[in-house]
Order: structure tokens, then sequence, then C-alpha cells
């Protein structure tokens, strides 16, 4: 026996004799995912399965999978070789396996799964994931990838109270799936399908459930969030005002928008809902006009600077953060250095930068004119240190602020704990454990490479 199988078999034993069954599941990917992933431990839960972060003590497996980078779908095959292994021990044990592949790369490559690794016994497309406890049934492997007619959210159970204490004080609610903007970059159109909002009352309902339950900071997520228009004409900047006068909501976020649905009474939320975190995340992607038209982002760069300009004017103290693509189809060294430009010109506290990334299926891909790796590679390096340098200043300046956090869990250190600034800086600080959950006032007194240290303020 090698020692990766011995391995293996000694986890495995460990849960042997263990009564009842287990659910893992791993998430890959954005916000969405995230909440999808939490969703299906909820379908899982009803139908009898514990959650647990043992893998190998694991009764259903369940990989919630993300498609927009090449290097996700890669681990995802990596780790179902992994699960491959696992299965197999724990059917020479009498132990039955089941393998689920959910999300976006599901949709994407639908039996192309199975194909790859016969190991898995459904793939299930982010669309179709309400229908898991039938599709667990089939004595057969099965692909769900349609577009399904029914709210899958009619379908989902609500999370118990134990299961949101559990997540922590902080809470993500889909209001918003789809995209019709069509980046000719991005497979989201292909993979979500096209722009969907939930009824504002549903997830006001939500919310309530998850605010009774601890959660205290909420996150309203979507592919194109500040395209949220529900049916009875509500837009984003009203359900968030709805949202903020809930008893128990203390901090909003959403995530993620679209500059061109930057609407003025999105603008004017920052200022007027003390609720809503003085934080935006605004993918803007290239600082070339060039290159934003070969994405068909349908803005231009200024129209993205007017924007924060008027977002600043609203909220002075806003902070924004943006994703990157480096070394687009066609992008020159003078495309790439008006990239530079507008960085040095917003000044972001936060950020994301890629290279680019051929994704099947999209028109993208076909360009003939692709960036070779290595011209990439070193853009993305000028790009991230630009970026690392914007971070660091931001948050070398809060030392000495006093800023808002919500904590949410114990540190490392007895006595300590763990929080989120309304920029979504981790800080820790001694407090009492009461603090949990609240929003305190932290004097941030230094400035670590990934947190802030602060301490909370002596009563007089």
């Amino acid at each position: 026996m090698s020692d990766t199988a011995a391995s293996v078999a000694e986890a495995i034993s460990a849960y042997a004799s263990a009564p009842g069954k287990r659910v893992y599941v791993k998430s890959f990917g954005c916000q969405m995912n995230v909440y999808d992933s939490q969703r299906m431990a909820d379908l899982a839960r009803a139908e009898g399965y514990e959650e647990t972060s043992e893998l190998s003590a694991a009764d259903l497996v369940v990989f919630n999978t993300c498609h927009i980078r090449e290097r996700a779908a890669q681990k995802l095959y990596s780790e179902l070789g992994k699960v491959r292994e696992i299965k197999q021990a724990r059917a020479e044990r009498g132990q039955t396996t089941k393998l689920v592949v959910a999300g976006c790369v599901a949709q994407a490559e639908g039996g192309e799964v199975l194909r790859r690794q016969p190991a898995v016994d459904i793939v299930v497309g982010p669309q179709s994931y309400h229908r898991l406890p039938e599709l667990l049934r089939s004595e057969h492997a099965v692909v769900d990838t349609d577009f399904a007619n029914e709210d899958k959210f009619e379908r989902l159970p609500a999370p118990s109270p134990d299961a949101v204490r559990a997540r922590g004080v902080t809470a993500f609610v889909t209001v918003q799936e789809g995209c019709d903007k069509f980046c000719s970059f991005c497979v989201v159109p292909y993979t979500r399908g096209a722009e969907s909002s939930r009824p504002a009352a549903k997830i006001l309902s939500e919310i309530e459930r998850l605010a009774a339950a601890g959660a205290r900071e909420f996150t309203l997520i979507g592919q194109n969030v500040n395209a949220y228009r529900d049916a009875e004409g509500c837009g984003l900047a009203d359900l968030l005002a709805r949202a903020a006068r809930l008893p128990g909501v203390v901090r909003l976020r959403y995530s993620t928008s679209h500059p061109n649905d930057m609407d003025e009474a999105l603008i004017a939320a920052h200022a007027e809902l003390p609720a809503l975190a003085p934080c935006l995340h605004l993918p803007v992607q290239s600082g070339s006009d060039k290159i934003l038209r070969a994405m068909n982002r349908k803005h231009e760069a200024a129209a993205y600077l007017d924007i924060v300009s008027r977002v600043r004017r609203a909220r002075p103290d806003i902070a924004f953060s943006s994703d990157f693509i480096v070394g687009f189809p066609g992008e020159t060294e003078a495309d790439f250095q008006a990239t530079l430009a507008l960085v040095r010109e917003v000044g972001f506290a936060s950020a994301y930068a890629f290279k680019y990334s051929p994704r099947p299926g999209t028109p993208a891909a076909e360009a003939a004119d692709q960036v070779p790796s290595a011209v990439k590679e070193e853009r993305l390096a000028r790009l991230q240190a630009a970026l690392e340098s914007q971070r660091q200043a931001f948050n070398r300046a809060t030392v000495g602020r006093r800023l808002s956090v919500i904590f949410d869990k114990p540190g490392r250190h007895a006595g300590q704990f763990i929080g989120r600034s309304p920029y979504m800086q981790a800080v820790y600080a001694e407090a009492p454990a009461s603090c949990v959950g609240l929003l305190s006032e932290v004097e941030i007194t230094a400035v670590g490479p990934n947190s802030l240290k602060g301490r909370l303020p002596v009563a007089t």
C-alpha cells in the first residue's frame, strides 16, 4: 500500500464507526459560489446530512466550481483525482460516497466532467442545484445543466439558526443572477444565463431570518448586482434602504457592480445610508479605451473616472476596489500604460489583477492578436506592484483613525478578537467576548502585511 493510500485509509478508519451521514462542500471562485455552496449545504442538511470539514469523513462531497479562469478548472480536476482515491478506499470498507460537481464548470462542460473523471456521480449547473435532493436518489451518473423554469430560491430550505451562527456574523444574500453585458472575455452569460432579479420582499424576508439568527453584516450579491430591478420596479438603492431599516442589520455591502449601472439613486445611497459601508468594488478591467471596446465593456475610461468622482463627492471617505485583466488580446505597452495611469488617478484601497486567460466559447478566445505569456507576466508584475503600493498606503493612512469594526471571531491569542473594518480590512484587538456581532469603535494603532491592529478606546 502506498503512503498516500495508507494515510487515506487511516483517515477513513477514524470515522468509520461514527453514526450519521456527512457532507463536505468546497467552494471555488466568487461570492456567488460561496452563497450557493451554503445553500447546497442547507439542502443536504434537510436530507439528513451533517456538514463536515473532513473530506475523508464525507458520504457526500460537493465541489462548487468557477469557470472564470483556467486555473480554477484545472484545480478542480486535481481535487477530483484525490476524491477518487478516497471514494475507492471507502468502498473497500463498505461505505458509499456520492461525488457532485456543481457550478459554472459543471454548466460549461456538462458530460465532459464525467468523461474526464468517471468517479463523479452528479454534474449540476448553478441554476439547477435546487434539484440536488432528487438527483442524489439516482442510481446512475446524471448531468443536469438545464436552465430551470421554476424559481430555485422557492425550492431552497431556509438555513437553520445553528447553521447561520456557525457561519459567523457576516452573510451573503443573492439578489440578482446572470448578466446581459456579454463582455468578450466572460463566460457568465453562458453559464449563469440572462439577468434575473429576485423579488425584494423575498430578499428582505431572507435578511430578516438571517438577522434573527445573529447575522449582522450583509453583502447583497449578483453577477451584475447594480442592475438589480425586480418586477415591482424596486432598484438596488431602494432595496438597500429597505434592508437598512430591518432590525439587526448593522452594515450593508453590495458586489459586484458594472460601471454602466451606477445610477444617481445608488450614488446618493452612499451619502444617505449610514449602514452602507464606504467601500465600493467597481471593476474597470482596463484603462485603455481601445481595449475596453475590444472587451465589449460599453464604457470608456473617462466615464469610469467620472463615476469615481461623483461617488467621492457623495461619500468623501469611500474607498474603491477593482478588477483588472492584463494582456488582453491586442494590448500594447501604450494600452497598458493607460491602465497604470488610471490606477494612479483613482488610488485603490485594494484590487484584483489577473493575466488574460482564454475561456472556450468566448469571442476573445478566438482573437488572432494574443499577447505572449512572458509579456503578460511582466505587465502583471508591474500592475500588481502598483496596486499593492496603493493598498499598503491606504492601510497606513488608517493608523490613528477610529474605524467601526464588527468583530466576528476569537483571534489567536487569549482575549483577542478579529473583525472587519468598513473597508474590508481584517482588524484584531483585545476585546470582551460580548463584542462579537456588535459595531465597535476601534482606534488603529499599527499595520501588518494583511491586517490592522487596534484597541478599544478607554471609557472616561
